[in-house]
């Protein structure tokens, strides 16, 4: 286990669906955020990713299916890259796949192929910039499993009490080139 994992706080309680059973994290005085003010974020520096809490967190949290928390948490390190750039670009790539998996759980497919066809422009506009590898990730594959969601999303949405549920057949696994 890296110190980075065994940093990690805990997983949250339910993943957010708008329009489900669970309260809205932040807004809702029930929500598991109520009340906590906004980390700070900062940019990832150079290939520092792995030294990136916001980014680590948000892998976590996607790989688990708390797809609206990681698009906070990555939108969180989007900001702090002013929105500019290829990390920036490749950050909103991966927002675009969380918010696919959003719309999955809400079972509203039309709004889950958007979402994925944008990540997959964000993934290839970033290659084109910046080439294939970016933050741990390999850009080609990425493009390939947005591509696939787009085209065909998957069907299992969960049930609508289930407190957390994995839509994506697939992992976010940053790492270092060999």
């Amino acid at each position: 286990m890296s110190s980075q994992e065994s940093e990690s706080p805990p997983l949250p309680p339910y993943s957010y669906v708008p329009g489900g059973r669970w309260p809205h994290p932040t807004s809702s005085p029930l929500g598991h955020l109520h009340g906590r003010p906004p980390e700070h974020t900062p940019p990832i520096e150079g290939d520092a990713w792995p030294e990136s809490k916001a980014y680590l967190r948000g892998v976590a949290l996607f790989n688990a299916g708390y797809y609206w928390e990681a698009h906070e948490a990555w939108e969180a390190l989007w900001h702090a890259h002013e929105r500019r750039g290829p990390t920036a670009t490749v950050l909103k790539g991966l927002i675009k796949l969380a918010a696919a998996g959003v719309k999955i759980r809400e079972g509203r497919v039309a709004g889950a192929r958007t979402h994925a066809r944008r990540a997959a422009e964000h993934f290839a506009d970033a290659m084109a910039e910046a080439g294939s590898r970016q933050i741990g990730l390999d850009l080609t594959q990425w493009i390939k499993h947005a591509e696939t969601i787009a085209c065909d999303p998957p069907e299992d949405a969960g049930r609508p009490e289930t407190a957390v549920h994995e839509v994506f057949p697939f992992r976010v696994e940053p790492r270092f080139p060999a």
